[in-house]
């Protein structure tokens, strides 16, 4: 079975995407999986095994 998790990712003018790597990275280390990247890139859907 599998759980996901959907975040709102805000642009920046400074720095986005080093922010952008280490939120990704981040939700990796935790099992997630970024199977989506909105327009914009404003909303962020993540996937990961439930029962891991």
């Amino acid at each position: 079975m599998k759980e996901y998790k959907v975040i709102k990712w805000t642009m920046g003018f400074s720095k986005n995407n080093k922010k952008l790597e280490d939120t990704l990275n981040e939700y990796a280390r935790n099992g997630w999986r970024a199977i989506e990247i909105g327009e914009q890139s404003t909303r962020i859907v993540f996937e990961r095994n439930k029962n891991r």
